[in-house]
């Protein structure tokens, strides 16, 4: 692990870019987001010096440690942020080149100041919480948000400038990926775990390359979603399904495997060791 010094007067405490390998041995809490999202850029970008990305984080924390000074409620922490990211450092989403693979890579995020809206989510809330203010990314279908406090919280878009979202806004964007009849159901208001937060990162990258007919990188992602989220299942069942269609047959047994020890639910468990029974022996 490599760690970086912080200036004295930066309020953002000593830090370490972990080792990919290293995040799957943490709890989720202990999962700092930009950084975790730096160990999985860097990979792809041998050699880059991270310290200028580092420093600009930490400008970013401490211009909002001023402007959010008196930011005592969600509601106004969410107009800091806002400010902050938005109107002062101009992150914004990338309408333009939406389905780009550089909007999921944190370095070239912070490169152009734009990105997807789960790569500008994490960033909002990594330096949020570094403040100590509750956030959390929302995992909501087709398109990440941020909620700001617990009990009261507003709900903000950084892909839109972090405008706030009532529940009539929320559900109106839902409905865009979902269809007319779905409501603002509860779980769209939970916090996302960290590592669900890095998969649907990585995941946007994959199933580009994928679309591409790049399924060398689209195999190189899972792999590393395996590697810092090896509970969830279903990054083994995808990553196993890339190895199956490139006739990596003993490589996606080990996937299945895998799969298998940490799923619990009877119907999938019969799927997986029908998936098992049906490989080539070989």
């Amino acid at each position: 692990m490599r760690g970086w010094s912080v200036a004295p007067q930066s309020v953002i405490p000593d830090a370490m870019i972990p080792d990919v390998s290293d995040l799957g041995l943490l709890d989720d809490e202990e999962i700092e987001l930009d950084l975790a999202a730096f160990a999985l850029s860097e990979l792809d970008h041998d050699g880059i010096d991270l310290d200028p990305y580092l420093e600009l984080l930490r400008e970013i924390e401490l211009r909002l440690e001023r402007v959010g000074e008196d930011a005592l409620t969600p509601a106004a922490q969410g107009e800091a942020l806002a400010r902050v990211f938005a109107a002062e450092f101009g992150f914004t989403g990338d309408a333009a080149s939406y389905d780009a693979p550089l909007n999921a890579d944190l370095i070239r995020v912070l490169d152009r100041r734009q990105g997807l809206p789960v790569s500008l989510s994490l960033l909002y809330v990594a330096i949020a919480r570094r403040l100590g203010w509750p956030a959390h990314v929302l995992a909501t279908p087709g398109h990440v948000l941020v909620r700001i406090g617990d009990e009261p919280y507003v709900v903000i878009d950084p892909f839109h400038a972090g405008a706030p979202l009532d529940q009539g806004q929320m559900t109106a964007l839902i409905r865009q990926f979902t269809g007319e009849g779905t409501s603002l159901r509860p779980e769209y208001l939970a916090p996302a775990a960290n590592r669900t937060v890095l998969i649907r990162l990585l995941q946007n990258q994959a199933s580009r390359a994928e679309q591409s007919g790049d399924a060398a990188r689209a195999l190189t992602l899972s792999e590393r979603m395996t590697q810092f989220a090896p509970g969830h299942g279903e990054v083994w069942w995808q990553l196993a399904r890339l190895q199956l269609q490139r006739g990596f047959f003993g490589e996606a047994r080990h996937s299945l495997n895998a799969m298998l020890e940490v799923t619990r639910a009877p119907e999938r468990r019969q799927q997986i060791k029908a998936a098992l029974a049906a490989i080539p022996i070989g």
